[in-house]
């Protein structure tokens, strides 16, 4: 999962204007360049899950490991060839470099979509009984994994802040060697496959993807995460400038940023053991009700105190949902059509994700202000929850 961090809004956030400035991009342009990458890339979950299903985690997990760090490889000596006009509303249009958008394009398809399905259903597929603690040490040593992976990366860039294919073209040697690793590391176990020659028929083995798209359990689950990715998103990408309109300086908002990560951390372990206890269902309401409390209060924190108190709220709530976005797909729905399953599920987050900037970003310039959108996001958290609470998951046959 850390191995997908070039195909991320956040790992490529690291070298956006120096990006930016090589192939002479305005942030608007740039953004689109992005967003329509990102939706499109949205889609390699799609193949991912159906490969994983009929090949196995071992060859689709090399595979997509070794295409996206020669992507990377390539995308440090992008050029700006190829550029295309594309039209905005009929008002005006843009210019792209289309080798670039094509790469940019492939790292959040094949890092963001296609390698994240893969994490998941090689974790899934392998955790046995105790699923739900595995999920929660998994989420923790992702978290503290992308954490690594950035205080190197500060490192590197520090040095020179104004290059970029350099540091970028290491990323993509690391990936390459990564998927080595796995080659090495990585067996398909009695879990790829069905634990039955002939599943019965209402055992979660035999649920496809047809049948996981008309439970509740699908879309309460996917609905609710890739809900909370969206406003993550959007709040990560603005957040200064939030924080700023409650009357807050700069040094406040760094420290925001760092007082979130113990708190993430420790709700992935918590919600790693409650899940081998909890329902599901009621552990995801339970995050989502401290998640809707925290965007219901910061249009009135004015504290410096009560913006950690906030911070800390949303990590919490966010390390307690990942693990169980991470934990029901094989629960409820088996292994058969596990990775067509998550595919589905993680091209939701994905797609979501794309859109929280532009919601927070478009709120901001026709309102002027963040403020306003707050309440209502808090709301839709709120029927979420209620909607987890009376949802009942497939039993496991």
């Amino acid at each position: 999962m850390v191995a997908t961090l070039p195909g991320r809004t956040q790992g490529l956030g690291l070298f956006t204007e120096p990006i930016r400035q090589t192939f002479d991009l305005d942030t608007e342009t740039y953004g689109f360049l992005n967003l329509w990458a990102t939706l499109l890339g949205g889609l390699f979950c799609f193949p991912c899950g159906w490969l994983l299903d009929r090949i196995g985690t071992r060859a689709v997990l090399v595979g997509i490991t070794i295409a996206l760090g020669t992507t990377v490889v390539v995308m440090s000596g992008a050029t700006g060839a190829g550029w295309i006009r594309l039209d905005l509303l009929g008002e005006r249009s843009v210019r792209l470099p289309f080798d670039l958008f094509l790469l940019v394009l492939l790292t959040r398809g094949l890092g963001q979509s296609a390698l994240s399905v893969a994490s998941l259903s090689l974790i899934a597929r392998s955790a046995g009984k105790r699923e739900g603690l595995a999920m929660g040490v998994y989420a923790f040593l992702t978290t503290a994994g992308f954490i690594a992976a950035f205080g190197v990366l500060r490192e590197v860039i520090q040095r020179d802040p104004h290059e970029w294919r350099r540091p970028w073209a290491g990323i993509g040697v690391a990936v390459l060697v990564t998927g080595a690793l796995f080659l090495v590391l990585v067996r398909n176990r009695a879990l790829d496959a069905p634990t039955s020659a002939v599943p019965a028929v209402d055992s979660p083995a035999s649920r496809t993807l047809a049948q996981a798209l008309r439970s509740p359990t699908f879309w309460v689950f996917a609905l609710a995460t890739s809900f909370y990715g969206m406003v993550v998103a959007g709040t990560s990408l603005f957040n200064e400038k939030i924080l700023a309109e409650r009357g807050f300086e700069k040094e406040v908002f760094l420290n925001v940023v760092i007082v979130g990560i113990p708190a993430g951390l420790a709700a992935n372990l918590l919600a790693g053991w409650l899940a081998t206890r909890w329902s599901l269902g009621y552990l995801l309401a339970a995050a989502l009700i401290v998640f809707a409390a925290a965007l219901a209060w910061f249009p009135r924190i004015t504290r410096e105190e009560e913006a950690y108190v906030y911070a800390v709220a949303l990590a919490a709530a966010g390390g307690v949902i990942t693990v169980t976005f991470f934990t029901v797909w094989r629960k409820a729905f088996g292994t058969t059509h596990l990775g067509r399953i998550q595919g589905a599920a993680q091209f939701l987050t994905v797609v979501f994700s794309a859109l929280g900037p532009l919601l927070f970003g478009s709120t901001h310039t026709r309102l002027g202000s963040f403020t306003p959108l707050f309440p209502y996001l808090a709301g839709i958290a709120g029927l979420m929850a209620i909607a987890a609470v009376l949802m009942r998951i497939p039993p496991n046959k």
